[in-house]
Order: C-alpha cells, then sequence, then structure tokens
C-alpha cells in the first residue's frame, strides 16, 4: 500500500462516526443520508435495537454523523415511509412494532387487543355530550335533523401512544342511558358491545388524511395518512350508534381472514 492510499484510508476510517455501523463505512458510495438509514436499519436487523427502542435525537444522529439536521430528518422521514420507525411529535423516534391488525369482521376490543399484544392500554375519554344531530347523522341514525343524539369522543393509546381516534354518535332510542354510564370505568365502546346486542355491523374503510386537530390528537403529521373505519350498528332495524375511528396508517392496519365459503375465522 503507498503513502497515499494509506493516508487515504485513515480518512476514511475517522469519518465514520462512533458507533456507527459495518454497514455504514461499507458503503462510502452512499448519501449521507443513506449512511444513517443503513446505520439505523443494521442496528434494528441485527437486534441491537428491539421493537419499541428509542432512537438517538436529532440532534445526537447530527453530531455523531456530522451532518446537517435536513439530511438526519430526511433519514428519519424515509425509514417512517419504509415502516422501519415511528415519531410521535414531542416524544421521539422509536423501532416500529408489527402493525396490530384489527378485523373487519366483528367488532373489535380495542382494549383486549392491545393487551393481548403485552402492552398497556389507556383510553382517554375527552367529549361526552348530548348534541342536535346534524344531517348526516340524522340520516344515518334515522333520526330526525336536530333530533337529541349522544355524542362522544375517545382517544386510545397504546403505551402511551395514540393509536386510534373514535368519534361515535349514539341512538338515545337504542340506548337511552347512554350518558349515563362511568366512561372511566368501561369506554363507551366496550359498554355497548356488552350491554346492547346488535344483529347487522357495516365497515366502511376510506383513507384520508386528518384534520389538524385530529392531527394534533393523534401526535402525528397532518400530511401523513390515516385509515378511518366507520361502523354503524343495528339491532332489529333500529340504528344504535355510528363511530369513526380514525387511525394513523404508519401505526395500525384493518384486515380479516375468512374461509372460502365466506365464513370469518375469528380468533
Amino acid at each position: 500500500m503507498t503513502a497515499a492510499s494509506l493516508r487515504k484510508a485513515t480518512d476514511a476510517r475517522r469519518s465514520v462516526p462512533p458507533g456507527a455501523s459495518a454497514a455504514t463505512s461499507a458503503s462510502p458510495g452512499l448519501a449521507l443520508y443513506e449512511q444513517i438509514k443503513a446505520f439505523i436499519t443494521h442496528r434494528i436487523q441485527d437486534g441491537t435495537w428491539p421493537a419499541g427502542h428509542r432512537l438517538p435525537s436529532e440532534s445526537e444522529l447530527v453530531a455523531q454523523f456530522g451532518v446537517a439536521r435536513m439530511t438526519v430528518n430526511r433519514a428519519l422521514r424515509e425509514l417512517v415511509e419504509q415502516g422501519r420507525i415511528v415519531r410521535v411529535a414531542g416524544v421521539g423516534s422509536f423501532v416500529a412494532e408489527n402493525k396490530p391488525q384489527s378485523t373487519l369482521l366483528q367488532i373489535a376490543n380495542i382494549a383486549s387487543e392491545i393487551r393481548a399484544r403485552g402492552h398497556d392500554y389507556r383510553c382517554v375519554l375527552m367529549v361526552a355530550e348530548r348534541i342536535a344531530a346534524s344531517p348526516d347523522v340524522a340520516v344515518w341514525l334515522d333520526l330526525r335533523q336536530g333530533e337529541s343524539v349522544f355524542h362522544t369522543v375517545c382517544l386510545h393509546m397504546e403505551n402511551d401512544i395514540p393509536v386510534q381516534l373514535e368519534d361515535r354518535h349514539v341512538n338515545p332510542r337504542a340506548v337511552p342511558n347512554f350518558l349515563e354510564q362511568d366512561f372511566s370505568a368501561m369506554p363507551p365502546s366496550e359498554y355497548l358491545v356488552r350491554n346492547v346486542p346488535f344483529d347487522q355491523i357495516e365497515h366502511v374503510v376510506d383513507a384520508v388524511l386528518p384534520t389538524v386537530e385530529q392531527a394534533q390528537r393523534l401526535a402525528m403529521p397532518a400530511a401523513d395518512p390515516c385509515l378511518l373505519l366507520t361502523r354503524r350498528t343495528w339491532t332489529r332495524g333500529q340504528p344504535v350508534t355510528m363511530v369513526r375511528c380514525l387511525h394513523p396508517a404508519s401505526r395500525y392496519r384493518l384486515g380479516s381472514r375468512f374461509r372460502a365459503d365466506g365464513n370469518p375465522l375469528f380468533g
């Protein structure tokens, strides 16, 4: 090895930030943001950073790699798009878990789903009120426009990360004592499933962008997509509830499995 090539190799080794993986230093042709992505991806794939692990902050990565903040931001943004990490506004970036999947063929109990994964569940009741039915709610619940209707808004949390914003309207004719319940002990969704029999369910899923307020409540960028599940239930032909469940697409997915004869596979 010539003196010039030795100096070049030494300089290359010095340019690798402390703690950077072999994947980073072995790919000198990669753009800087791609080197950061490779470094993080390698840590995830080799198990050094398991699901839920908190990544170094943007400032720490800037200092570690000696690059501009926008370079680090691009790397993290693309890792979010690839589903490798999740970013929670004001909290930090975390290694993503496999996105939970909720069934479309039955009414899922989100609290049970989260606890079954060994995670902490929390429901924040944000609104519980009696209001006049808007034109669309009146049509969906077979009420007169302006007729009294119950309204609740809940934020469902998994390990203190918002995964679902639930906006629900309930028909007072079907559940007259709905607002008399203690929703701190049992969320509205669980109360209805346990106490109000239903014989029909309708599910509709749309891809939407959240409003600014919804994005703030879900601690996500307003430009990121969401999955909106709209559910209606009936008992003996009478509408019971209409609920819109908004999920950040990067944290949740919706799906079902069923036999060829059309019967669902539960459990």
